[in-house]
């Protein structure tokens, strides 16, 4: 079994339970299903298969047992923690109280956007394949660094803090616990 991460756009607890996101993934056959947060993080086991078909069986499942459908990305946990341990953030000078964020895309965009790309203190960073890494400040204007993201790549991504993917590249894998 390989260890996966699950990142579903538009999850919170008003709106899906965790216990019920890891019903829909166990009645889908993955296996050591369990969530972090409640944002929609789900860490699984299943065979080695393309990330497109496990999207689509989560997504598939997710719509069954809830009865609507939320976008799935889903990512090796071990290329998360590869991800990490690149620094992407290194190379670029941020100021005590940054903030970084990575977006998850299902493809790469057609047309890659010149970087940095700026919003009221948010920064589009780097584009690496699918992952796109921002760093922004907190602002009295709300969630600039969102209104950016989606203006740049479209709503088809899902957004999760530095610390949220470091939680997440931290699986140990087969702890069957949920929450």
């Amino acid at each position: 079994m390989k260890r996966y991460a699950a990142l579903l756009r538009g999850v919170s607890p008003a709106n899906a339970r965790m216990d019920d996101l890891c019903r829909a993934f166990e009645a889908a056959g993955f296996g050591e299903v369990r969530t972090v947060l409640s944002s929609g993080n789900v860490l699984f086991g299943a065979r080695p298969a393309a990330l497109a078909a496990l999207e689509r069986r989560a997504e598939a499942a997710l719509a069954t047992a809830l009865g609507r459908s939320f976008p799935v990305m889903v990512r090796e946990v071990e290329a998360l923690r590869r991800l990490l341990e690149s620094d992407p953030f290194g190379p670029f000078p941020l100021p005590p109280g940054t903030k970084r964020v990575i977006s998850f895309l299902r493809a790469p965009p057609a047309v890659a956007p010149r970087l940095p790309v700026e919003l009221d203190g948010a920064r589009i960073l780097r584009l690496e394949g699918c992952e796109v890494f921002t760093a922004y400040r907190s602002s009295p204007r709300g969630p600039v660094f969102m209104r950016l993201l989606e203006r740049t790549f479209g709503q088809g991504i899902t957004t999760r803090t530095w610390d949220t993917v470091t939680r997440l590249s931290a699986d140990p894998g087969g702890a069957g616990r949920r929450g």
